[in-house]
């Protein structure tokens, strides 16, 4: 019995979708670091997601890049918090610090059973057609279609969240540099599918939100870092994570969460991070009700055994 099925179990069925869920959960604590990436994985997973259809891929690939675009920034782990955090500029020694954290996402993946499924969009999602890009300095079809997608999404959301040295831009802003990239940061056909997922409307109910129909709520000195959990309800307290800020959960005039500042600040064991396991087993389920795991599973098997040869 190997380390995984050791660590979870395989008495009781659910030792597939146990493994999907680690994933998410170590990916999730990485972002938690920075509070000024709320709800980044969830979002490049969604657009990912809609990429992947729109370019009419099968469900077992539309699958397998949702869940990397959730897993892509796991190795900014080992990316320190004054780097990872820093409000200016990087210079170029902390810019290649940044860069990387690829080949550390793959080493936390080393002997994971589900690795091979995410290892292309987790190590190579900032190759770029133009060869510019890194770790590997890749360029047009030498690079996979599931990091071509997830550089795509992942820039996007990038460009139009908030960070604490700039406002997020609009969404037909990004879209445009979207556009005149294409051919030398990101591969042209993808970005024509992503500008029409735009003109259809598709992208607008994802951005600024940390679940779908949950907008990110603003602290009032640090902006929009206020992710609301689908469970919670009024009377709540939740925390920024950038300045300490304490916020109660109120209802609005139409029943929805509003985050109200306390005037106080949370202590240690109240900014101590809480893996949203509620939101990971959700997105394993969606990613179940179009795929069982075991075709996954299955799907990941002959990916290794194809790549093995």
């Amino acid at each position: 019995m190997g380390f995984w099925q050791r660590w979870f179990g395989n008495d009781d069925g659910r030792y597939p979708q146990k493994l999907m869920e680690s994933l998410l959960a170590m990916a999730w604590f990485v972002e938690a670091r920075d509070p000024y990436t709320g709800g980044h994985l969830w979002r490049v997973s969604r657009y990912a997601w809609l990429l992947a259809q729109a370019v009419e891929l099968p469900e077992v690939d539309v699958a397998r890049i949702s869940l990397g675009g959730f897993l892509h920034d796991l190795g900014k782990i080992g990316v320190p918090d004054a780097i990872l955090r820093k409000p200016d500029q990087l210079t170029e020694e902390e810019y290649a610090v940044i860069k990387t954290h690829p080949d550390i996402g793959l080493r936390m993946l080393a002997g994971h059973p589900l690795a091979t499924l995410v290892t292309e969009a987790v190590s190579q999602h900032h190759e770029r057609p133009d060869g510019r890009g890194y770790p590997y300095g890749l360029s047009g079809e030498q690079i996979p279609l599931d990091a071509r997608i997830v550089g795509i999404c992942d820039a996007f959301d990038a460009m139009t969240s908030h960070r604490p040295y700039r406002a997020g831009m609009p969404e037909q802003k990004a879209l445009s540099i979207l556009k005149a990239e294409a051919g030398h940061q990101f591969d042209t056909d993808l970005v024509d599918a992503f500008l029409l997922l735009g003109q259809h409307g598709k992208l607008s109910p994802i951005m600024e939100h940390s679940d779908d129909g949950i907008p990110l709520r603003s602290c009032p000195m640090c902006g929009p870092t206020l992710a609301i959990r689908r469970e919670q309800k009024a009377g709540e307290q939740i925390y920024c994570g950038n300045c300490s800020g304490e916020f109660e959960l109120t209802l609005d005039d139409e029943s929805r969460l509003q985050a109200t500042p306390t005037g106080k600040t949370g202590n240690a064991k109240d900014l101590e991070p809480e893996a949203d396991t509620a939101l990971i087993a959700r997105t394993v389920r969606g990613i179940v009700e179009r795929l069982p795991l075991s075709g996954l599973l299955k799907h990941n098997h002959q990916y290794v055994s194809r790549n093995e040869l």
